[in-house]
Parts: C-alpha cells; structure tokens; sequence
C-alpha cells in the first residue's frame, strides 16, 4: 500500500545536539515544503537554546508532547541508538514517518521491530545512511556499472586510528555514549563500519553471509577497539576489513578499495570525497567532489520528494536493517 502523500512536512525532531547542527538541522528547514515545526530535548534549557537560535516555534522536554503535536506531521530521531527503536514505535503508533540516525539501532532485533511497526502503519521508516546519495559514493557506483575496472574480485576495507582522533566523538573518553555498548550496541565499529558496510550494500547488493573477530585491547572504554571481518555478497564478491581504533599516529591510515579483473577504484570515506581509478597500461585518474556543507541534504531532499510523492529515497529500514545484521555477525566472532 502506498504511504499517504504529505504536501508540507513538518518535522518534529527528538534530540537536538550535534548533528542537528552540523549536518542535518538546516536542510531540513531550507528545502522548499520542508520545515521543523518542534524540537525535542530532555534538557529544557538546550531544548530552548536550539529552538531559539533556528527560528522554530516550538519545544519540548518529553519526546511523547512532540510526538503527538498535531502540528508534526513526521518525526526525525536523532538521539544515540539505544532510543531509536522506543521512539520509531511511538512515530508509527501515531502514523508519522520516521527518519532515524545511523546505526539504525542497537541490534538487528530491534531493527526489525522497526521496520514492522511502520509497515503495519503504512508509513516510511528512513535511515540517516547519507553517503547513499554523495556524488563521490555514486561516482564509484557507476564506474563499476559500467565495467571500467572489469569483473569485481573483492573489497578491502582498512580504517586505522588513534585512540583520539578528529574523525569520530573521542571526547570524554571513556564515558562517551559511542563506546557503551547498552547505549551504541557496539563502539567505534558500530559507528563508522555501519556507513561503509551500507555504501557497499547500495554499491553492490546485500552482504549474504560475515564473520569476524573483536577485542578490546587497548582497554581504554568498555567497547572493542578492534575489529577484522570476512564478508561475502549475494553476487558472490567477497570483502573483508580492519577497524583498528587503537593504533599510533604513525599507523593511522583509512582507504576502501575495490578490485576488479581490470583496475581498482580507491577511495577515502572521511576527510576528502575523492575517488582514484587504477587501470591497467592507461594513466591514473582522480576524480575529486564537492559535497553540501550539510552533508545530509542531499538524502533529506530525497526523503521530501518521497513523502511528497516524486521521487525515491535509497536509505530504507529495510536496508538499515541489513547493515546491523553484517555488523552483528561480524563484532559477534565465528
């Protein structure tokens, strides 16, 4: 059945804090029949704060007065995963779509209980899995598609960083939410590998079967630091990968690789957004993109056409699901 057409989205956001204001809390109010209505925040104070600095009339300190706010008329979830799943429910109770931040829950369980609230709601459930829609991301896409490198034989994934680092949310270790596993369902893996392991998925179809190891070596939280992992896609491409979140300046190093009968693509999932294609007896090329300063915007404008009824959103419940399900079977050993 299809979902019920929404002219003017007003949305009602459950959790102010870093993202809302970094990357997704300004399109959301700049693209055209787009707008947040309300915010939500259990500190009253940063609730106000936030609600006052973006011009939006309401908010709140209790997440069920802006879910039933008759004024919103869809919910994004942007508190730590460990709520996703309460909140998903409580948005398609009172039939609103969801969009929801990555990882999508804590565990694949909770996933699918998501997914199966909205459907008996009939409304969208959306996933923050933004690199979906880059130009870099879909740049890879197609050169594939297009046979530049050949056959696919593989992917290799390798993310080697220090203990602190810029790329994730290293403050007030070891207390931060990302390395508590009751709050993150895993660490830095669960953080990071789930927007790799999603591209890919967009990239080449669903992972089919994974296996792998986790440690907490260096102690520092109590999540593991360090993952390796063992994938196999439905199409019969294999992967595999390193998430070291605890080595030395020296060693840090962070590059996807895509191997093929003719060539190689490489590229980067954080820092820059260029892509380098290796082609055997011909000269390497470097394809170098820009991405909005929001970098959500491109998948929130999706998200509006849906609703709106022109046009197709790429990040599901349905594939946000199959991404916790990899990252499961790789943290959980053989």
């Amino acid at each position: 059945m299809a979902h019920k057409i929404i002219e003017k989205i007003c949305w009602g956001i459950i959790g102010v804090g870093d993202v809302c204001e970094t990357k997704s809390g300004t399109p959301l109010m700049k693209i055209t029949n787009s707008t947040i209505k309300a915010v939500m925040r259990r500190n009253s104070d940063k609730a106000k704060d936030f609600a006052k600095r973006h011009g939006v009339a309401k908010w709140y300190d209790n997440p069920d007065d802006l879910l039933n706010d008759p004024e919103v008329n869809a919910i994004y979830i942007a508190t730590p995963p460990s709520t996703h799943a309460e909140y998903t429910l409580k948005a398609a109770a009172v039939g609103k779509p969801v969009y929801v931040e990555k990882p999508m829950a804590r565990s694949h369980q909770e996933c699918l209980s998501m997914v199966e609230a909205c459907k008996k709601a009939n409304v969208p459930l959306y996933v923050a899995f933004y690199r979906r829609t880059l130009p870099n991301i879909l740049k890879v896409k197609e050169l594939i598609e297009s046979g530049s490198i050949g056959d696919i034989r593989s992917v290799d994934i390798s993310v080697q960083m220090t203990i602190e680092n810029e790329i994730v949310g290293t403050h007030d270790l070891p207390n931060n939410w990302r390395v508590d596993p009751k709050v993150a369902g895993g660490g830095y893996f669960y953080d990071l590998a789930s927007h790799q392991l999603d591209a890919l998925d967009f990239i080449f179809g669903p992972i089919a079967e994974a296996k792998g190891f986790s440690e907490n070596q260096s102690n520092t939280y109590i999540a593991d630091d360090i993952t390796v992992g063992v994938f196999k896609f439905k199409n019969g491409i294999l992967g595999k990968g390193l998430w070291a979140f605890n080595t030395s300046k020296a060693s840090q190093y962070e590059m996807t690789t895509i191997i093929g009968s003719k060539g190689q693509l490489s590229f980067p999932f954080w820092g820059d957004h260029h892509v380098t294609l290796e082609i055997e007896n011909e000269p390497v090329k470097k394809f170098e993109f820009e991405v909005p300063e929001y970098i959500q915007e491109i998948l929130i404008q999706s998200i509006v056409d849906e609703l709106q009824g022109k046009g197709t959103c790429p990040s599901t419940g349905v594939s946000g699901a199959r991404t916790n399900w990899v990252l499961e079977q790789i943290e959980k050993g053989l």
